[in-house]
C-alpha cells in the first residue's frame, strides 16, 4: 500500500482511507470483519465520528491489538468546550485508546458555527487543552462550505481539511486544494463517490488519484468494496481517454441534479432542510434504517410537505439546480421506502 504526507501533521496514512459511517448498518461482528480487511489490506488511515453511532465502538473492537498500525481520525459536532469534553471522552472509550491522532471539527460550514468553536468557551479550547494533555495528535475540520473553507484553511488554526471531493463535486481542484497546498493542509476527499451517487468506483477513485497529495475516504460497507478499491490501487492510475469521455458524460448528466451541500439555498422561508432534503438518496444508502424513519431525517421530510414552491432557493443557487422539482421527489422517493 502506497502512502502520503497528511499536509503538516506529519503523519504517513494510507493513499485510500476508510470512511466509517457505512458500518453503522451492519451487525457488530460484521462492521469488525470489514474494517480487519481493510488493515490487512493496508488501509491505515481509519476516518469516523462521534456522531456516528456504532461506528467508533466497532472500530475500537477491530483495531484490538493492531492500534499502532492505524491513524485514527475523528470527530465532534459540539461548538462549546463542555460537550466537546464529553464527546471527546466518549471516543477515547468506544475506540478504546488512550489518544486519537487526528481530531476533527465536525461539519463547520457556516461562520457562526467557526465563531462558535473559537469563542470564549468555544470546542477549540478543549481540543488545544486535549492537545496538551497528549489525548489527541493532530487539529482538523470538516466542511461542507467552500466559503468557509477558504477562511479556515488558512487560519493557522487546523492542520486537515475533510471536504467534497469527487468528479462531479470537482470545484475543491480550482481554489480549495492550492490553498490547503500553500499552507500544508491535509486534504482528505470525502465522498469520492459522492456519497454512492456514483456507482463506477474505478473511475471516481482514478480521478482523485490524479491528485498526489489527496486521500480519498471512501465509506466502506463490504469487504468487497475496499478489494475493489485496493485493487484500482495496484493498477495503472492514469485514466484513459476513453474513461475521460466517460467520466464527462457522467459529469453532464449529473451537473444539474445534484446537491454540493454548500447551503447557498438556505434560509428557507418554509425553514425546508433543503441540502438534507436533496441527499435522502445518499442518506438511504449509508444510514441504518431505523435512522431513516424517526428523528431529523422524518422531521425534515414532513416539513418539506409544506414547501410552497416559491422558488428563492433557486434563486440563491450557484449551480442552477430544480431544487423545487428535486424536493418534490425526493418527498416521493421517501414515502416510495417507508412503504416498502
Amino acid at each position: 500500500m502506497k502512502t502520503v504526507r497528511l499536509g503538516r501533521t506529519g503523519l504517513e496514512v494510507s493513499r485510500i482511507g476508510f470512511g466509517g459511517i457505512p458500518i453503522q448498518r451492519l451487525s457488530g461482528d460484521e462492521a469488525v470483519r470489514v474494517v480487519r480487511r481493510c488493515l490487512d489490506l493496508g488501509v491505515t488511515f481509519l476516518d469516523t465520528a462521534n456522531g456516528y453511532t456504532t461506528s467508533e465502538e466497532r472500530i475500537g473492537r477491530a483495531i484490538a491489538g493492531r492500534r499502532e498500525e492505524v491513524v485514527i481520525a475523528t470527530k465532534t459536532g459540539a461548538r462549546d468546550r463542555a460537550t466537546a469534553e464529553e464527546h471527546l471522552a466518549l471516543s477515547l472509550k468506544r475506540l478504546n485508546t488512550d489518544y486519537i491522532d487526528l481530531w476533527q471539527f465536525h461539519s463547520v460550514s457556516t461562520f457562526e458555527a467557526y465563531e462558535q468553536v473559537l469563542g470564549p468557551g468555544g470546542a477549540m479550547e478543549a481540543a488545544q487543552a486535549a492537545l496538551q494533555a497528549g489525548k489527541i495528535r493532530h487539529i482538523g475540520f470538516s466542511s461542507h462550505s467552500m466559503d468557509v473553507a477558504l477562511k479556515l484553511v488558512p487560519s493557522g488554526h487546523f492542520e486537515t481539511i475533510q471536504f467534497p471531493f469527487n468528479f462531479v463535486t470537482h470545484e475543491p481542484a480550482q481554489a480549495l486544494l492550492p490553498l490547503a497546498r500553500e499552507y500544508d493542509v491535509g486534504f482528505i476527499a470525502m465522498k469520492p463517490l459522492a456519497g454512492g451517487l456514483l456507482e463506477d468506483a474505478n473511475l471516481a477513485i482514478k480521478y482523485l488519484l490524479q491528485f498526489e497529495d489527496v486521500v480519498p475516504d471512501p465509506g466502506i460497507e463490504k469487504i468487497e468494496e475496499i478489494e475493489e478499491i485496493v485493487g484500482i490501487l495496484e493498477g495503472p492510475w492514469e485514466l484513459t481517454s476513453r474513461e475521460w469521455e466517460a467520466l464527462k458524460r457522467i459529469r453532464a448528466r449529473l451537473g444539474t441534479r445534484f446537491c454540493r451541500r454548500c447551503g447557498y439555498c438556505q434560509p428557507c422561508p418554509q425553514e425546508v432542510q433543503i441540502p438534507l432534503l436533496l441527499n435522502l438518496r445518499s442518506f438511504w444508502k449509508r444510514m441504518p434504517a431505523e435512522r431513516f424513519f424517526v428523528g431529523g431525517i422524518a422531521e425534515a421530510v414532513e416539513k418539506a410537505r409544506g414547501c410552497v414552491q416559491c422558488g428563492e432557493c433557486e434563486e440563491k443557487c450557484p449551480y442552477q439546480l430544480p431544487i423545487r422539482e428535486m424536493i418534490v421527489e425526493n418527498v416521493e422517493f421517501y414515502d416510495s421506502v417507508v412503504s416498502r
